[in-house]
This record gives structure tokens, C-alpha cells and sequence, in this order.
């Protein structure tokens, strides 16, 4: 299909203001490494489609779930079997009590504020993909890009109770992967040096 020379200056705009967002989500999807290629397929798609597009008020929308499709597509081609994991294990594990009984910061009056603020950018993205797609790609879209569960789940084809039970297992299993990360990277022995 070939657009007008007002549609493509339209869908040329509109991917120019959206491609920061569009690397943040592929990026928080399926890593640094594979997030331009994603970002590029979706745009591809998306010019081959934008004639389809009716209500121009929601393209960032139609954007974001084209890329959240390129992503799978892509984790789906490298993707292993995941790692069968214990849902009960997971759903007894507290972060706040496991903090508590630790107690990595001896001295502190406000100990989970201090074990999160150890936390960069970096390694709250790092833990994220440590995470199974499964529970990833819905903690993503809704807590770091501000999509709603209902979006999310249009976007995933999936029922909103689905996209619900995800982000409550997905939350438990990024408390667990944040307590892993700082045990893994020695974020604890060395707040505890530095007293």
C-alpha cells in the first residue's frame, strides 16, 4: 500500500515524537540489545498499516501495542522454555519482612527506604530482565510506561483478570529478583562497611 505525501509527513511526525518512548518500552521489554531492532520492525509495521489507522488521537496507543507485538515476536524466536517455578514460594515471599529479618542496614531508622535507595536506574532495569516475559512485559506497559491493566490486556489479547494475576505475580517475583540482585552484587556487605 502506498500512502499520500500528507500521510507519510503525518506517520513521519508521529514517529519522531514517539521513538523515545517506543526505545523505553522495547528497552524495558527485551533489553538494550535487541530494542532498536524492535523499535524498527514496529515502525515498519506500523507505515505498512497507518493507512488503517482511524482514530489518529489514540496512534501513540496503536504504536505501543505494534511494539509490544514485535517484542513478543522477538522473545518468542529466542525464547527457552522458562524455568518451572514455585508459585507458592513465590507468593510467601516478602520483601519487607525479609529486609526486616536481615536487617542490612544495622543502624538505619528507615531500613527499606534505605535498601531501595541503593537501587540505580540501571539496576532496577537489569533486575526487570532477570524477570520471565510472562510477568515482565505487563510490569513494563503498567508501572513504568503508565498503561492501564485494561490496555494492557487489549494489547495482549488476554482477559484483564489474566493481566491482573501477572502483575500480582510479577510484583512478588521483582521483590524476590531485588533482594537476589543486592545479595548478587554484594549491595548489602558493602552498605554495611560503609557504617
Amino acid at each position: 500500500m502506498r500512502l499520500t505525501k500528507d500521510q507519510t509527513e503525518t506517520y513521519q511526525a508521529l514517529a519522531r515524537a514517539q521513538i523515545p518512548r517506543l526505545h523505553a518500552i522495547a528497552r524495558g521489554l527485551v533489553g538494550d540489545s535487541a530494542a532498536e531492532d524492535a523499535v524498527q520492525e514496529c515502525l515498519i509495521r506500523a507505515y505498512r498499516h497507518y493507512d488503517q489507522l482511524r482514530d489518529h488521537g489514540s496512534a501513540a496507543s496503536w504504536l505501543a501495542s505494534i511494539l509490544v507485538n514485535c517484542c513478543r515476536d522477538h522473545l518468542r524466536r529466542t525464547a527457552r522454555l522458562p524455568a518451572p517455578m514455585d508459585i507458592e514460594a513465590i507468593e510467601e515471599f516478602s520483601l519487607y519482612r525479609t529486609i526486616a529479618y536481615e536487617d542490612p542496614f544495622p543502624y538505619s531508622d528507615s531500613l527499606h527506604l534505605d535498601f531501595l535507595a541503593g537501587f540505580t536506574c540501571q539496576d532496577v532495569r537489569t533486575v526487570l530482565l532477570r524477570l520471565p516475559v510472562l510477568y515482565r512485559i505487563p510490569l513494563v506497559l503498567v508501572y513504568v510506561e503508565g498503561f492501564l491493566a485494561r490496555e494492557v490486556a487489549d494489547m495482549l489479547s488476554v482477559p484483564l483478570g489474566t493481566v491482573l494475576s501477572r502483575l500480582h505475580r510479577g510484583r512478588k517475583l521483582f521483590e524476590r529478583e531485588l533482594w537476589s540482585y543486592a545479595e548478587d552484587t554484594g549491595m548489602l556487605t558493602k552498605k554495611v562497611d560503609a557504617r
